[in-house]
């Protein structure tokens, strides 16, 4: 069985969000004090376009080198500060490719496909000629970055091949008071291996950092205003750049959102009632189509759902090539073709496979989210990324009595999927940098007009956030397509192309409360 290569730029990166509790509970030392420095100065709502934030000029007046990379493809790199409160200090080196679209293309259009973690080099290097229309790809220059932390960009480096294998194979029962002590102590220790080998540096890959690198780009790339399609999390760097330089806003599409107001608790909570309706939805295709490993009614079926995941939890299933998959991995796996209803059926596959003894499918999907090749090697660094911004953006309770309530709420509001993602703040507990960050309504005041669009059946970044984003953004039209799945441009229909291309081409902004 082979998923296809859409899935793994854009699903796979997407359920990085996702599985904040999951991968903290396989893997992430002593932290130490985040080094003191000066709030950041801020660019001004009413600054000009164009206008060069102090302190900034040497950054702004970058010249790009593009040179060739393959195929169409050019890439470039570009320096930015490490920390913008002191930009005569360190810098990071960011990575960018780009597609060129025709001679009179209208300039520039970044892309970024979520995670945090996931690789814009990736999705414009293999995505792009399926998932943007001709006239789109013709009209732009289509920029792809790895954001700060991410890939090729100063990255967070953390576990070795062998290492994050390790990691994955482990399982802790995070319900006893031992197995919690064991799955802080592991978490401690990746903590401290993601310091030791990144630097200083793992303390500035926060979003709102990432977001003003974004208009050192725009600068760079000679576009007066920011044109940008960003997927799930790209959705959230979109919010805060529009939040910083609402007079630097051209056409900005927002697909998937991220709701900026809700705290860690709420976003887990929220995705995993979520994905308990998208398991319900595809149980119910699954037996409906009369080839379905599952039998009786759908409650029927979900008990047999869950009493598979009880077995793996009890008896960890080994790979053909020798490798242990333990519950977390095999969750991991079962989630990944969830976000594209496309490929229920391969999860149908799986899963029968499963039952009989085989569990190779299901770790083929869990080896995609991990990024790891078959030949051992993993690719970027994903997990790392997710989990070292993810820290620093949002403040985590990792007290034993709230992770203990949090976990009880959500195996009562998910019985399916909800205990698997309890216990993440364990992750953050030891992380050498304290967060940034704060849950807080982005209003972008000014901006030009910007295009947010909700899934209702998306399972990673529900309906609702995407509602809420739209409301708190003042210039916003929520545009909704009525389906399964994550994210919708590229994926979904005729309705939702024409909105966006026409948007991006054209500047026609679409009708407030579209529904396609």
């Amino acid at each position: 069985m082979r998923a296809p290569r859409r899935l793994s730029l854009i699903a796979v990166l997407g359920s990085l969000a996702l599985l904040l509790g999951a991968c903290s509970m396989a893997t992430v030392e002593a932290p130490a004090p985040a080094p003191a420095t000066a709030p950041a100065a801020q660019p001004s709502a009413g600054a000009p376009v164009d206008a060069v934030p102090a302190g900034l000029e040497k950054f702004y007046a970058q010249e790009l080198d593009w040179k060739s990379c393959g195929g169409v493809l050019q890439c470039t790199e570009l320096s930015v500060p490490m920390d913008y409160a002191n930009p005569g200090g360190d810098t990071m080196t960011l990575a960018l490719n780009k597609r060129p679209g025709a001679k009179n293309a209208a300039g520039s259009l970044l892309v970024n496909p979520g995670g945090p973690g996931a690789s814009g080099l990736e999705i414009v290097r293999d995505a792009v000629p399926t998932m943007f229309g001709q006239k789109l790809q013709r009209g732009f220059d289509v920029i792809g970055f790895d954001p700060r932390g991410v890939g090729s960009s100063t990255p967070v480096k953390c576990e070795n091949p062998e290492e994050q294998d390790a990691s994955r194979a482990e399982q802790f029962d995070a319900t006893t008071d031992e197995g919690l002590a064991a799955m802080r102590k592991a978490s401690a220790g990746y903590a401290a291996l993601c310091a030791e080998r990144t630097g200083q540096a793992l303390g500035f890959v926060d979003t709102v950092s990432a977001a003003r690198d974004m208009d050192v780009m725009r600068a760079a790339l000679g576009d007066k205003q920011l044109n940008y399609l960003g997927y799930s999390y790209g959705t959230s760097l979109g919010a805060h750049y529009a939040q910083l330089f609402p007079q630097n806003v051209g056409r900005l599409v927002l697909d998937g959102a991220l709701d900026p107001t809700l705290d860690n608790n709420e976003i887990t909570m929220g995705q995993a009632v979520g994905f308990e309706h998208e398991i319900r939805a595809y149980m119910q295709d699954c037996l409906d189509s009369g080839d379905c490993p599952f039998t009786g009614e759908l409650e029927d079926a979900l008990g047999q759902l869950r009493e598979l995941f009880d077995s793996v939890e009890a008896n960890p299933m080994v790979s053909s090539d020798g490798r242990r998959v333990p519950i977390i991995d095999f969750v991991n796996g079962f989630i990944i073709p969830l976000y594209d209803n496309s490929t229920w059926p391969m999860l149908t596959e799986g899963l029968r496979n499963a039952i009989a003894g085989n569990v190779d499918d299901i770790l083929y999907f869990a080896d995609l989210s991990a990024g790891r090749e078959s030949d051992g090697s993993y690719t970027g660094n994903g997990t790392a990324a997710f989990t070292a911004i993810n820290c620093l953006d949002y403040p985590m309770d990792a007290g034993i009595p709230a992770m203990r309530a949090e976990a009880e709420a959500l195996a009562e509001a998910a019985p399916t999927i909800g205990k698997y993602l309890a216990y993440g703040p364990v992750g953050c507990q030891d992380w050498k940098y304290p967060a940034t960050g704060k849950p807080g309504e982005l209003t972008a005041k000014g901006a030009a007009p910007i295009m947010v669009i909700g899934t209702t059946g998306d399972p990673a970044t529900p309906y609702a956030w995407s509602q809420s984003l739209a409301e708190q953004l003042e210039s916003a039209s929520l545009v909704t397509f009525e389906g399964h799945g994550h994210t919708a441009y590229g994926r979904s229909n005729g309705c939702i192309s024409n909105a966006v291309e026409s948007y991006f081409l054209d500047g026609t902004v679409p009708a407030d409360g579209l529904r396609c």
